[in-house]
């Protein structure tokens, strides 16, 4: 039996008929899905938005690091695969992302960075690297910008459109004072999606510290309490929560139809579908395209060109810790609130190509213990861990190259709960990756030394991470899987619309880029919608 052939055909009490086929069906509720979900609805088109995790609530946020990564994380088994360290230490847990309404956004740490101009072109900028996969983004910056302004305003980003910024922490003081002293010049309390002030309904920072156990004063932007319930309140948008689709269907033409997916009851559910669009994340985006094989498409939709799954990056991150001899308390204020921007240029002669963020990123206990050293044990593990008050943290974020090896398979006997090949993320590091982790540690370690660190230590390669470029955008259809605007150069109705489409990973943190292009995907879809050619 196919998976097509076993799915309920009920019609349970449900918003939009499942036979209703001029709905855009969205996978994935986070930057991209949440976002797009509410911009298509506001243009008056109907959305049934699948989420696969459960739907929580600000009230259901606690102050505890344990507890909300159980309660948010996604958990489902992945292999992690590849040369990297992260395939001894994490090999069941290549990368944290949430499995909830709002995915990711519910945990970010509202860092918001836009790209550079350059950093559209790395190929162009860089170079033939050796070992990379480069190419040039089919975007500028130029037209780029209006959409970025209109995501910062709908996000609240602080220190852009009139807003504040947010005051700075203990933690980013202490950073603040050593970068001062080490001659950086380009450092603030940087470009936050967490209210400086009262914005769109939402209140102002707290300043309680836990950004990543999810916003209980909902002052960070998140799908989950911002675009989706916009959505909602037109009348236009379902979200199906605990529905995890399985597999795009498409007709005789090649053209998607549909979704099957798994329902809350375990159910296998047909929704038909004018348009389909995945935000899964780089993981499952790519998982879902390639499950979804047919006659007609034997390699997985919308990969003609082979490059479904391929070309994972990443940002290269770490953390690295400088001890003090007096309390910092760095797990009170915005967590990741302020940046040092000064070694965020590509500067060839630093030994590798791009550049790098260096900025502050309180954390609690948990998390300390676990990237610290995920395999700690001992007394001098136990000492620093006694310091914790003491200690202030950097986490470095810079560009990972593609590589064609990096990327997202499916195992060939593994299956899940729901009868799928169980996804393999295999990373492996460039040696420009590894100069520049290098570099970036040396770097903060120093910033550390001149505020007076009486200790640094570095953290080992740990999960935390941005999940991108498995599906990337190109105007060559052969070296690419989408358009310029998140559409499959195979099938004009099937859209990828989150980070999956990044041809680069760039130097900092792409919630906003990937919510910059939901907004402008929207336009483009609504407008094919209205000339019938989707």
């Amino acid at each position: 039996m196919t998976l097509s052939d076993n799915f309920d055909e009920t019609i349970a009490s449900v918003t939009f008929d499942y036979d209703d086929d001029d709905i855009v069906v969205i996978v994935g509720s986070g930057a991209g899905g949440g976002t797009l979900a509410n911009e298509l609805c506001q243009k008056g088109i109907n959305i049934v938005l699948l989420e696969a995790g459960k739907r929580l609530h600000s009230a259901d946020f606690e102050n505890d690091e344990g507890l909300m990564f159980d309660r948010l994380s996604w958990m489902d088994r992945r292999i992690t695969a590849g040369e990297s360290l992260l395939a001894t230490d994490w090999p069941f847990f290549p990368t944290w992302i949430c499995k909830t309404t709002g995915g990711s956004t519910v945990h970010w740490a509202g860092q918001s960075i836009r790209f550079r101009d350059y950093e559209f072109k790395p190929r162009t900028t860089y170079g033939a690297i050796e070992g990379a996969n480069l190419i040039d983004w089919p975007i500028s910056l130029d037209e780029m910008l209006p959409y970025y302004e209109r995501a910062e305003d709908k996000m609240g980003v602080s220190g852009r459109g009139g807003r504040p910024s947010l005051p700075l922490n203990n933690n980013f003081k202490v950073i603040a004072l050593g970068a001062q002293r080490m001659g950086y010049t380009d450092y603030d309390a940087s470009h936050m999606a967490i209210n400086s002030v009262p914005h769109d309904g939402r209140n102002a920072c707290d300043q309680i510290g836990f950004c990543m156990q999810g916003c209980k004063s909902e002052a960070k932007w998140s799908t989950l309490y911002t675009e989706i319930p916009k959505a909602e309140a037109t009348g236009r948008c379902e979200v199906r929560h605990s529905s995890m689709a399985l597999k795009v269907e498409h007709n005789n033409t090649g053209r998607v139809n549909g979704v099957i997916y798994v329902d809350a009851n375990g159910k296998q559910i047909r929704q038909k579908a004018r348009a389909v669009c995945i935000a899964g994340n780089a993981i499952e985006t790519p998982r879902l395209l390639l499950n979804s094989e047919s006659a007609m498409y034997p390699d997985g939709m919308a990969n003609s060109s082979g490059q479904v799954g391929r070309n994972y990056v990443r940002n290269i991150t770490g953390f690295v810790y400088g001890i003090f001899d007096k309390p910092v308390s760095m797990y009170r204020g915005a967590a990741g609130q302020g940046i040092i921007r000064d070694e965020s240029w590509h500067r060839p002669e630093r030994g590798f190509a791009g550049g790098i963020w260096l900025t502050s990123c309180g954390l609690g206990l948990p998390n300390v213990a676990a990237f610290m050293n995920p395999r700690g044990w001992g007394r001098d593990y136990a000492l620093l861990l006694e310091q914790f008050s003491n200690i202030s943290a950097i986490w470095t974020c810079g560009e990972d190259l593609p590589l064609s090896r990096n990327g997202i398979t499916l195992h060939e006997k593994e299956k899940d709960q729901y009868g799928l090949p169980v996804p393999v993320v295999s990373i492996t590091e460039h040696p420009n990756d590894v100069a520049m982790r290098n570099y970036s540690h040396l770097r903060a370690a120093q910033v550390f030394d001149a505020a007076g660190a009486i200790q640094t230590v570095e953290s080992t390669l740990v999960p935390g991470s941005h999940n991108l470029g498995t599906c990337r955008m190109s105007d060559d259809p052969d070296v690419g899987v989408v358009n310029s605007y998140g559409q499959t150069h195979d099938i004009p109705n099937l859209f990828v619309s989150d980070g999956s489409q990044f041809s680069s990973s760039f130097t900092g943190n792409p919630t906003l880029t990937i919510v910059t292009l939901a907004i402008r995907q929207a336009e483009y879809i609504a407008e094919r919608m209205r000339g019938n050619e989707i």
